[in-house]
């Protein structure tokens, strides 16, 4: 889905996203994208296997440049979150221990909460084969999991993050029936406006010879009279569809389908009033 635009404001804060020993420069790359999608920026690394910095990654970023280029690379994953305050770590296989776990909706509000308190937070993610260490969970403060069909819950390292970045935006929101662009505003069309567009359309297909045979031409009226009115039209729709049937207008109306260049012309000048044969 098309939709970037470089005059809007670029949110980028949040979290940092962490992941641990990532194989595929590819992966690493929607995992930018995924975040640059929901405002998310901080991108961390540890023991990539493939080296950083990563062509590949990059043209799968799909223009998150900023997410790449600020992209910092850790030997350990104690290095990558000694300076956080809070780290969730996420994983889809059930764990035996003493962390909470945590679904994405509850685990995003928690990090809204300790990012408005001004705390420096993070999330988890595993390697795209086998994910997280019971280890490297261990250093994490809680579990985040996904909702996911319990017999089929392995998921793509950046689909992981897309989720979770989703419902990071998502716990952000005032309104979450909010949008960030509206339908434009129409006027709606006046009934004259509308048997106005019921009259032109009319007339271009009695033109064109649509309503055949003749005695069924009240019914096939009726019919298209109640497809147009299903919904109300605005003005501007009507504009449209008379833009259409205008259109129509550009070539000869009498001239049936499937015609041969000579029997065209024979009909032509029967239209125009000239008598005469086809030219030879």
């Amino acid at each position: 889905m098309s939709g970037t635009n470089s005059e809007r404001v670029l949110i980028a804060e949040g979290p940092a996203i962490i992941l641990v020993e990532p194989q595929l420069g590819e992966n690493i790359g929607m995992v930018a994208r995924a975040m640059a999608n929901f405002g998310l920026a901080e991108l961390r690394l540890v023991n990539p296997r493939d080296g950083w910095p990563n062509e590949k990654a990059s043209a799968a970023a799909s223009k998150a440049d900023h997410v790449i280029d600020g992209a910092k690379v850790y030997e350990t994953l104690e290095a990558a979150i000694v300076d956080l305050n809070f780290v969730y770590a996420t994983t889809a296989r059930e764990r035996y221990g003493f962390k909470p776990v945590r679904s994405p909706v509850v685990a995003c509000q928690t990090l809204q909460q300790k990012f408005k308190a001004g705390e420096k937070t993070g999330v988890l993610f595993g390697r795209e084969r086998w994910g997280l260490t019971n280890e490297e969970v261990a250093l994490a403060d809680e579990i985040v999991t996904f909702p996911v069909n319990p017999a089929f819950a392995s998921l793509n390292i950046a689909q992981a993050v897309l989720l979770m970045s989703y419902e990071w935006m998502k716990c952000g929101m005032e309104d979450h029936a909010e949008t960030l662009f509206d339908a434009i505003e129409q006027t709606p069309a006046t009934k004259e406006e509308v048997f106005g567009l019921f009259d032109h359309l009319e007339e271009a297909l009695d033109a064109r010879n649509y309503f055949h045979p003749p005695a069924k031409k009240p019914k096939m009226v009726d019919n298209l009279r109640a497809v147009l009115t299903r919904r109300a039209f605005s003005s501007q729709e009507v504009s449209v569809f008379r833009g259409v049937i205008n259109s129509l207008d550009r070539f000869p109306r009498r001239w049936p389908r499937q015609q041969t260049p000579r029997q065209q012309k024979a009909q032509a000048d029967e239209i125009a009033g000239i008598e005469g044969n086809d030219g030879e």
